[in-house]
C-alpha cells in the first residue's frame, strides 16, 4: 500500500494567460511518518511527438513528512517558449504533476491544456510565428488522470508485483469515462515538516486522525502523451 495517497488536486488561476505561472494546490495524506523527502516535478510536454521537447517547470522538496493531512500550493513558471516547436505552440497538450521518493515516482497527475488565442481574428488566421502574449491556457481539470507505480517505500531489496490498473476514483476524477475527443471540445508557507526548496505557497496542516483516500490504490496506467496523439 502506498504510504501517500493524494486527495485532492486544485487548479488555480485557471483559465490564465499564457505567461502567468501554473499553480496547483495539493492536499495529499500520509499514512505515516516519512523519513526523507518527496520530490514533486511540474512538466510541461511541449510536443507529442518526442519527450525532448519535454520542459521540467520546477520541482520541490517536502520533508520529513509526518503522518496525517497536509496541503500546499506549488507554482512553477509558463515553459520556454523557444523550446516549444511552432506547430505544437497553439492546440491542445499536457501537463504532468508528478511526486517521487527516494528516487522513485509513485505517482503522476496529468491534464490537458489548450492554448488558443482570445480573439477571434487571430484564431481564424493564426500567425506563422506564434504571438504567445495574446494566448490564453486553459487547464481542463475535470479531467485529470491519475497513474500509480508500486514502489518499495522502506528503501529495501525486496522484490515489487506488478501494477495494479484500476480506475481513479470517481470523487477525484470522475469523468475518465468521457473520450478524449469530449475533452478536446470541453478545452475553450508555512513548511512545518521540514526544508522546501521551490516555488510553494500556503500552509501545510497535519491531523492525527488519518482518513482512508479516495482513490486507494488506484491506477489508471495510460501515457500521458496519448492525450494529444
Amino acid at each position: 500500500m502506498a504510504k501517500v495517497q493524494i486527495v485532492n488536486v486544485e487548479v488555480l488561476d485557471n483559465p490564465s494567460l499564457f505567461f502567468n505561472p501554473f499553480q496547483f494546490q495539493i492536499t495529499f495524506d500520509c499514512i505515516e511518518n516519512l523519513s526523507d523527502d518527496l520530490e514533486w516535478k511540474i512538466i510541461y510536454v511541449g510536443s507529442a511527438e518526442s519527450e525532448q521537447h519535454d520542459q521540467e517547470l520546477d520541482s520541490v522538496l517536502v520533508g520529513p513528512v509526518p503522518s496525517g493531512r497536509h496541503k500546499f500550493v506549488f507554482q512553477a513558471d509558463p515553459p520556454k517558449t523557444e523550446l516549444i516547436p511552432v506547430q505544437d505552440a497553439v492546440g491542445v497538450t499536457v501537463v504532468i504533476i508528478t511526486c517521487t521518493y527516494h528516487t522513485k515516482e509513485f505517482i503522476r497527475v496529468g491534464y490537458y491544456v489548450n492554448n488558443e488565442y482570445d480573439d477571434l481574428e487571430l484564431r481564424e488566421n493564426p500567425p506563422e510565428s506564434p504571438d504567445f502574449s495574446k494566448l490564453t491556457r486553459n487547464i481542463l481539470d475535470s479531467k485529470p488522470r491519475v497513474t500509480r507505480f508500486k514502489i518499495n517505500w522502506d528503501n529495501n531489496d525486496e522484490e515489487l508485483v506488478a501494477d495494479e490498473n484500476i480506475p481513479p476514483d470517481t470523487d477525484f476524477a470522475n469523468s475518465l469515462n468521457h473520450d478524449n475527443s469530449s475533452a478536446l471540445s470541453s478545452c475553450n508557507s508555512k513548511a512545518p515538516f521540514g526544508q522546501i526548496s521551490g516555488n510553494v505557497a500556503g500552509e501545510v496542516t497535519s491531523n492525527d486522525k488519518f482518513c482512508n483516500p479516495p482513490y486507494e490504490n488506484s491506477t489508471d496506467s495510460m501515457d500521458m502523451r496519448m492525450f494529444v496523439e
